[in-house]
């Protein structure tokens, strides 16, 4: 072999060589902002609703039963005008009877006893009216959507403006919930049943 072929041989060795090193090793980075106020969110009621007993009897033995909406008034209130958004976490996901919605709980560990959706209506923004906003990409984009879903964003924007989230100082609306039951014939009831519905409303900051 030639020097040149030699010194040739060398550097594709050396450069496949410094290629396998650089590709053996990868970045974290830690990203964000430290906001300088704060939102506190409450629900009237302490956010419980109470059903009381429903008597197996009255569900529908093959449809759905739907037993009217409850309102619950939602309060956030920051330190100082801020954007913010409300997010939601089904802390009973994967019981839902109607997939993207909220679960009941489960009987006997596989039985989807019903689900409920949240709407919110009649937004106020620091006294004047707003619009609620909704967004499926943690606020990429925005749409005309009253619908609160587990893992989307809803925000609050001028009546009449653009569909992007305003800063407030204090929010109101009302959550409306419609809850029904999924059809009897598919449930287990020969035993009282605990309706378990439990959801996590987030502030998230813009």
């Amino acid at each position: 072999m030639n020097k040149f072929a030699l010194a040739l041989c060398s550097a594709l060795l050396i450069a496949h060589s410094a290629s396998a090193l650089a590709a053996s090793s990868t970045e974290l980075a830690i990203k964000g902002l430290i906001t300088p106020s704060a939102c506190t969110p409450t629900l009237s009621s302490s956010g419980v609703i109470d059903l009381g007993k429903i008597s197996a009897s009255d569900l529908d033995e093959m449809g759905i039963t739907p037993i009217g909406k409850r309102t619950l008034q939602m309060n956030v209130t920051c330190e100082a005008q801020t954007l913010m958004a409300l997010s939601s976490t089904d802390n009973r996901a994967g019981s839902a009877y109607v997939n993207g919605l909220y679960g009941l709980g489960l009987i006997n560990g596989d039985q989807k006893l019903g689900y409920y959706d949240l709407t919110l209506m009649r937004l106020v923004a620091d006294s004047i009216p707003a619009q609620v906003i909704w967004s499926a990409d943690k606020g990429a984009t925005w749409e005309n959507k009253i619908y609160l879903m587990p893992g989307t964003w809803v925000s609050a924007a001028a009546l009449g403006g653009p569909l992007q989230p305003i800063p407030v100082k204090e929010m109101n609306v009302d959550v409306d919930v419609g809850i029904r039951f999924a059809p009897s014939a598919e449930l287990d009831l020969s035993n009282e049943v605990p309706i378990d519905g439990s959801t996590t409303l987030d502030v998230m900051y813009l």
